[in-house]
């Protein structure tokens, strides 16, 4: 049975990724940086993959340091590097983000590389695609212009992380795939959640009096690691780039889906936008609104026809995702 390496195994698309390996019949090694988690993190892998031969066993081994890497990839027939960084709030310098996407996408290959494993699939976003001179529906033929005045140092991050890994990867004959989800919701696996997940479960508390009018397509993290293990095992994958996202919903439209879903959480959810105008000038004395700031009034629908037709995917609708979100927040007891 063919061993995947999963970085970033802990955080909330590689739980998934790792769930989707074993039920496709592979066992999995994922890397951490704490081994202190690894119970917890194998119990909820195990308790959503269901029934499974496959074996999950963890390496220690961070991004930004070389030791374990090699340990890490021995007996492996592919990587998936999900690992990334993703910023709670805007980082003071881009070096903060850049270095370690950067960097640590190309130490992975290389270690990668070194052991002898030449198929990986990678791991990056959205804001690598819809960030240039090109208009929507944007497709895997579209870049973000690292340089360009819509680029946040994440969109940099991930632009050059992915750009450094398809240069590395025809230097060197690596088969590289690169999934491109948009914002990933969905169900939980264990009670970590990423960023996205995080906007919806402060939402449902009710920390937010409205929000602002930003309209983002959406991915359910399930079809997302679907996707990598379709793009892992389809040999035309190879060399190529995947959106992986579905409609577009605006963040009003999140919340009347939630309201809608989740009564007894609707009076703690925002009704009301923020005008672009009063987003504008508060972000001037909170830098970390930037990001938001810079997505008012961009249209941001992407082409999912590639995934569909390449790797059979077929993903579940966007408000599928929401719901399928607010039902394991609440679950999870976390709202």
């Amino acid at each position: 049975m063919d061993v995947i390496l999963v970085t970033g195994i802990g955080g909330f698309i590689g739980r998934h990724i790792a769930a989707e390996l074993l039920r496709a019949g592979f066992s999995v090694r994922g890397t951490l940086r704490d081994a202190g988690r690894i119970g917890d993190i194998e119990a909820s892998i195990r308790a959503d993959a269901g029934p499974s031969s496959g074996t999950i066993t963890f390496a220690t081994a961070d991004l930004l340091a070389e030791g374990g890497w090699a340990e890490a990839m021995q007996g492996i027939a592919a990587v998936v590097h999900s690992a990334s960084p993703f910023p709670a709030q805007v980082p003071e310098n881009d070096s903060d983000l850049v270095r370690p996407a950067r960097e640590g996408t190309l130490r992975v290959l290389s270690a990668a590389r070194q052991a002898g494993v030449e198929r990986v699939v990678l791991t990056s976003s959205i804001a690598a695609v819809c960030y240039g001179s090109g208009r929507s529906p944007f497709t895997e033929a579209d870049w973000t212009d690292p340089d360009g005045p819509l680029t946040t140092p994440y969109y940099r991050s991930k632009t050059l992380a992915e750009r450094a890994a398809w240069d590395y990867a025809k230097a060197e004959g690596l088969a590289l795939s690169v999934i491109n989800p948009g914002l990933v919701l969905g169900p939980l696996i264990g009670r970590d959640y990423g960023t996205s997940v995080g906007i919806v479960a402060k939402a449902m508390r009710g920390v937010y009096p409205a929000v602002p009018k930003l309209a983002l397509p959406v991915v359910d993290v399930r079809d997302v690691a679907r996707a990598h293990v379709l793009a892992l095992q389809t040999p035309a994958a190879i060399g190529e780039r995947f959106i992986a996202a579905t409609e577009t919903l605006t963040f009003l439209e999140i919340m009347q889906i939630l309201r809608l879903h989740f009564p007894s959480h609707a009076r703690k959810l925002p009704r009301f936008t923020v005008p672009n105008a009063l987003a504008r000038i508060v972000e001037r004395f909170d830098r970390s609104l930037t990001p938001i700031v810079r997505e008012l009034g961009r249209d941001t629908r992407v082409s999912n026809e590639k995934a569909r037709r390449v790797l059979g995917w077929a993903p579940r609708t966007s408000e599928e995702a929401v719901v399928a979100t607010g039902r394991s927040l609440i679950a999870a007891g976390l709202v």
